[in-house]
């Protein structure tokens, strides 16, 4: 998501016209190279489900988002229990590839970082 440290260099990326058009055709290919696209997945459907921030995000979903997350699973299981990726016009399209589950995500982020800073009351006994 972030990285390590919180940290992101996507911003000073984008605004470098220099390095952007040295970066992206790298991101461009390690897309294409992880292959789950493949699969018929979205970057969001590979994220690890067992952290907790995740789990939390993903009961914000709409009705809509989780049906299609759900059936992008079943097909992208069902492919895999085949040995063979999706036909190619089943692939997602680098447009169709949107990030609908970052919004959720940091939105449960930041909610924890505003909870550490409030629930840090120390009861004591007189």
């Amino acid at each position: 998501m972030f990285g390590p440290l919180g940290l992101s260099l996507a911003p000073y990326v984008q605004s470098s016209r220099t390095l952007s058009k040295w970066i992206t055709p790298v991101a461009n290919w390690y897309v294409n190279a992880a292959g789950y696209r493949k699969y018929g997945f979205k970057y969001d459907d590979i994220l690890v489900e067992e952290n907790p921030t995740v789990q939390r995000a993903l009961t914000r979903l709409t009705p809509r988002e989780k049906y299609d997350r759900a059936y992008r699973l079943k097909r992208a299981s069902q492919a895999s229990v085949l040995h063979a990726p999706l036909p190619k016009e089943l692939w997602i399209t680098e447009a169709e590839d949107v990030r609908y589950l970052r919004p959720h995500v940091e939105e449960v982020a930041k909610e924890e970082e505003e909870r550490k800073k409030w629930d840090n009351l120390i009861v004591q006994r007189k």
